[in-house]
């Protein structure tokens, strides 16, 4: 199992959250004519928050209060938000995978430079 301390199984939950953030998001559209539907949200503030990065710790001021905690609320589903907040996701989720892209790639350098 991938420990949380080294970054590639920080990016790794973070893309894990990034994707419960998705599902939630798209739930609140797909329910938003539902009668009684309650309004979900995934934020990971303080996952990010506990970290070392520059760059994750930014992102966790702007993401929410708690880790992998669904919120709800009782106020109506609003597409434009919620079609924003997916937006958002979205560029999250592309830092992310540029982060796992630049590890696997300074992995490759070292295992490179080993063999030669």
């Amino acid at each position: 199992m991938i420990q949380p301390n080294n970054p590639i199984g920080r990016t790794l939950n973070a893309l894990d959250l990034i994707a419960q953030r998705q599902k939630a998001l798209s739930s609140n559209l797909a329910n938003m004519d539902t009668p009684n539907y309650k309004r979900k949200d995934i934020s990971f503030t303080q996952y990010l928050g506990g970290t070392a990065n520059p760059l994750e710790t930014a992102l966790a001021a702007k993401m929410g209060p708690s880790p992998v905690s669904v919120e709800t609320s009782d106020e109506k589903v609003d597409p434009a938000t919620e079609l924003s907040e997916m937006q958002k996701n979205s560029l999250l989720f592309t830092v992310a995978a540029r982060r796992m892209t630049s590890i696997i790639t300074e992995m490759r350098t070292v295992i490179n430079m080993g063999n030669s």
